[in-house]
């Protein structure tokens, strides 16, 4: 340790560099697609050609999940066209092959308060990842980080466009399911006061989700059962989180790809059992969507 020496690295703007250009960090991403933080995932295809017109400059894809990614890469800052390119190329994509579950990604060196508000536009249409990428030069190197800094523009919740068509009430699901099942959704909605004290529970035909001010908060939805309850909260999925949900014993289903959320079969007496564990997930999953 005491021989290794500190080395600075040098920003440079790739946009004003005249040797690397984009064709260059289009193969260096498709030689490790990895370096964009978005998981081991592999190259599918490069300067894809789209039907219409253009190419796509890389389209990657996860090894073992139903999810691509087509990604555009530009040096310099956002702009409309970059935008307009990017989710025209993933709806081409998205129609061609529907199996898979289809990300848009924006790459650019600066993503820009104008960028954030084209996207608002789409209003949580489009599934989409932008990446501010850096580029540092350290001594004869030349090495690319990349920020993610909108992780996904998600659609919204399944039932969400059904739900103010479709209210209901507290003696409605009791009746569906159980007193005792609404009653965990109580329990739960105790322990999200302690970190977010200001939401209640909203009643739908399709699920109890939570509101704040009048308007939906669904980071988390509870469906009473006949059996207790199932409690559904949206968190990327991570080996820790399933590895604890399986040390702590509980009743773990399928993990939802397509809404990335974790589903939990509740029975009586489950919620003060793992009342610490649920208060630590639910108060992740509340930061996770507060921040995105």
């Amino acid at each position: 340790m005491e021989n290794l020496k500190f080395v600075k690295p040098e920003r440079i703007l790739l946009a004003q560099h005249g040797e690397l250009r984009e064709k260059w960090v289009q193969d260096r991403i498709a030689e490790d697609p990895s370096i964009l933080g978005l998981g081991e995932l592999i190259l599918k295809d490069k300067e894809r050609v789209q039907p219409r017109a253009g190419r796509l400059d890389l389209l990657l894809q996860h090894p073992d999940l139903p999810r691509r990614y087509e990604v555009e890469i530009q040096l310099g800052a956002t702009d409309e066209s970059h935008i307009i390119r990017t989710i025209e190329y993933w709806d081409v994509e998205r129609k061609r092959y529907p199996q898979y579950d289809h990300y848009a990604v924006i790459v650019a060196e600066d993503i820009t308060s104008r960028f954030l508000n084209v996207i608002g536009l789409f209003n949580g249409a489009v599934t989409l990842i932008a990446l501010q990428m850096s580029a540092f030069k350290i001594g004869e190197n030349v090495s690319l980080v990349f920020t993610t800094v909108m992780s996904q523009v998600k659609l919204g919740m399944p039932d969400e466009d059904d739900e103010a068509q479709a209210p209901a009430d507290r003696d409605y699901w009791e009746n569906r399911a159980t007193k005792a099942s609404v009653a965990a959704a109580d329990q739960l909605l105790e322990i999200i006061h302690t970190f977010a004290p200001g939401l209640q529970l909203k009643y739908t035909k399709f699920y109890i989700g939570l509101s704040k001010d009048g308007q939906p908060y669904n980071f988390v939805i509870f469906r009473p059962k006949k059996f207790g309850l199932r409690l559904e909260h949206g968190l990327p999925r991570s080996g820790e989180i399933d590895a604890e949900l399986e040390k702590a014993g509980l009743d773990v289903m399928d993990y939802d790809e397509r809404w990335e959320r974790y589903r939990l079969r509740l029975e009586k007496g489950d919620v003060k059992k793992h009342e610490e564990l649920l208060t630590k997930r639910l108060k992740q999953t509340y930061e996770y969507f507060r921040d995105h």
